[in-house]
């Protein structure tokens, strides 16, 4: 089958490289156009934050996501014509907002806050940034959710410029190491620059339908880079060395599509499970992500059936030739490493073990947060005043705790016995509420009761007074039957969203574990080796937590890690890894089914692919390190745990327990039932 698609493919090369030129030029200009539909939500529908949402913009015409807060500096902040002058400058910003709506100024110690309310979603509120900074002129500063998603925006695609300027040199370095001077380093950027911009692309369509996060771009053009680099450099050396042969281009081109090209279609599947776990997450923020990550896989596929052998075929022997070296068990590094290893792989086997679970051991102390503050950069004119907000009034004073009654006439006494609960609550600053607009709505249906709290939104604290509002505060209330009251605000959106990710991942691991050992099932046509490749990813990825707790929760002092880190981190560590496993364990299938020694085998396959998987993985380490020196705490979390969980998957794993345990269950790895006739 994939012989003949790929004879075919050879034969219509010119129409071929025409197509991906299109893609090419398509996918520069979504990329440029993309982050305007991007936007950074925790929004969970069908959550009780959710529903407050849902209240709020029917009561009181309003969004918690689309609000602006502005803070104005003043000396005498008391004074009553300086009031009387910021409240018409906050009511300027509000008209210049489509449906904008002056809230109440507030006091704080020398300066003013306001909200400035709309009915717009995060992704269209946004927008009116500048336009309501214009409106304010100086001496102002805007600040909240839709300020900061505006001033964060610049940042990612910054911190994207700075990564690949990173990542790109170290790929180049890379691929002249392995091939030398040739057009064949030519061919993985070609690769890696249409893939990239075809997945792009297709995110552009989607985000006009669906939310989608603003990590997203860093998350396709980082992960997309190093993925596409590494199955453009296994094809192409595995080219080089079907070229040896002497027969003709194009059929080098079919065998190495064949083999080669057959390893990354099962690669490339391997990774679009387990990155489709985020599909499966009922939460819009992680399921963008997820629609980014599997695209990303899916497009290197298609691109390495289509694209790969029609550069393949145009190049030719200009790509060089790879000088066929015998495999000596006796001489050769690998092969000396592999007898090392078949000589004593229990002792290997459980050093290796210990290794890692000493790695992985860390996790069990992970915290996580929805999200920080004081992982975003302070530079912008939104952190200078939320920092000024936070220092002079308290952190949960930008991103309040929305307590919205359904049935409010019949309530008033209830929400009094509320407010007061609240009041003396030791982690809430400020109450809000009253009798009157902007507390109860024009139709006196619904009230609502303003809660900020002294910790910003997602920490552990402010998680903790949102299960005590709902499990505690809000029954000792008393609220008459048939009255609905529901929290909201982006600290309950923060854990309605821990709580619903959480909630479901347990299964969806079990899925991607079924679904990868079944492809791997049939790849390495092997009941035992698709079982320890998922039993070892599984460590990788835990060893990754580990490493994660040590740098940024204890190291750094961020005390929890981002909510929706270990979730990407598991889906796309546990494709990728199975990369360099399919990549490895089909060339010594392939050694076995020729000598069926095992020895051999291992020694072969360890020998053919030791160097190849090394080079991929530098390429990868160096992708992701282009999160680290980015300037986003959650961004830098997941490339630190990506990078260094590459690094022990060819080092610790792919070098020490994979041949180890091969060397234990002998012929075992072989084993496959026959099928009844």
């Amino acid at each position: 089958m994939l012989e003949r698609w790929t004879r075919a493919v050879v034969r219509v090369r010119i129409a071929v490289l025409a197509c991906w030129l299109v893609v090419l030029g398509v996918g520069v200009y979504a990329s440029a156009e993309l982050p305007g539909l991007l936007s950074n939500s925790f929004n969970v529908p069908g959550t009780d934050s959710a529903r407050a949402q849902v209240l709020l913009t029917r009561g009181f015409g309003e969004r918690t996501d689309g609000t602006f807060t502005v803070v104005f500096p003043v000396a005498h902040p008391s004074d009553k014509a300086v009031e009387s002058r910021t409240r018409e400058r906050l009511a300027l910003a509000a008209r210049a907002v489509p449906g904008g709506r002056a809230g109440e100024l507030r006091q704080g110690p020398g300066l003013l806050y306001g909200d400035v309310t709309t009915r717009l979603d995060l992704q269209h509120a946004k927008r009116y940034t500048t336009t309501v900074r214009r409106a304010l002129g100086p001496g102002a500063l805007v600040t909240g959710q839709p300020a900061i998603q505006h001033d964060l925006d610049p940042i990612l695609a910054q911190d994207l410029r700075r990564g690949e300027a990173i990542a790109l040199p170290i790929a180049l370095v890379v691929l002249l190491v392995v091939f030398g001077f040739s057009l064949a380093v030519a061919i993985p950027f070609l690769f890696a620059a249409c893939t990239i911009t075809g997945t792009l692309a297709a995110v552009y369509l989607l985000a006009h339908a669906f939310p989608v996060v603003s990590y997203v771009t860093n998350l396709v053009e980082l992960i997309g880079l190093g993925l596409a680099i590494d199955y453009s450099l296994l094809i192409v050396y595995r080219f080089r060395e079907e070229l040896v042969r002497g027969d003709s281009t194009d059929e080098a081109v079919v065998r190495t599509m064949d083999t080669a090209g057959r390893a990354v279609v099962f690669s490339g599947l391997a990774v679009a499970i387990g990155l489709a776990v985020l599909l499966f997450v009922p939460v819009p923020f992680i399921r963008s992500m997820g629609v980014g990550g599997v695209l990303v896989p899916l497009a290197s596929i298609a691109a390495a059936l289509t694209l790969q052998p029609a550069l393949l075929s145009l190049f030719g022997r200009r790509v060089g030739r790879r000088r066929e070296r015998p495999v000596d068990l006796h001489g050769g590094f690998w092969a000396r490493h592999a007898r090392s290893i078949m000589g004593r792989p229990v002792a290997y086997l459980a050093v290796g073990t210990v290794v890692l679970l000493g790695l992985a051991a860390p996790a069990l102390f992970l915290h996580l947060t929805p999200g920080s503050f004081s992982g975003i950069p302070s530079f912008p004119e939104s952190m200078r005043g939320y920092a000024l907000l936070r220092d002079r009034v308290g952190a949960g004073a930008v991103m309040p705790t929305e307590i919205v009654v359904d049935g409010a006439r019949p309530s008033r006494a209830a929400v009094a016995r509320l407010a007061d609960a609240l009041f003396h609550d030791p982690e809430v600053l400020i109450v809000a509420s009253g009798t009157r607009s902007p507390y109860v709505s024009g139709s006196g249906r619904y009230a609502r009761v303003i809660v900020a709290g002294r910790h910003e939104y997602g920490a552990r604290r402010t998680q903790s007074l949102v299960h005590r509002i709902r499990s505690t505060l809000i029954p000792a209330a008393r609220f008459p039957a048939g009255v609905r009251v529901v929290v909201g605000g982006a600290p309950a959106q923060g854990v309605d969203f821990l709580a619903r990710s959480y909630g479901v991942l347990p299964w969806l691991v079990l899925a991607v574990l079924v679904l990868t050992y079944l492809v791997l099932l049939r790849a390495f046509r092997s009941l035992l080796l698709p079982l320890k490749a998922v039993i070892l990813n599984l460590l990788s990825v835990a060893a990754a937590c580990g490493i994660l707790v040590v740098v940024f929760q204890w190291g750094r002092g961020f005390g929890q890690i981002d909510g929706w880190v270990p979730i990407v981190l598991f889906a796309t560590l546990f494709g990728i890894s199975m990369d360099y496993e399919v990549f490895m364990v089909t060339r010594i299938r392939e050694s076995w089914d020729h000598v069926h020694d095992n020895t051999r085998a291992v020694a072969h396959g360890l020998e053919r692919t030791g160097r190849i998987i090394t080079a991929a993985a530098l390429i990868m380490v160096a992708a992701f390190s282009g999160f680290v020196v980015g300037r986003v705490a959650g961004l830098q979390e997941l490339g630190l745990g990506l990078a260094l969980a590459i690094l022990l998957d060819a080092t610790l794993i792919r070098m020490i327990l994979v041949p180890s345990l091969m060397a234990v269950l002998g012929r075992w790895n072989w084993w496959l039932p026959a099928r009844k006739q």
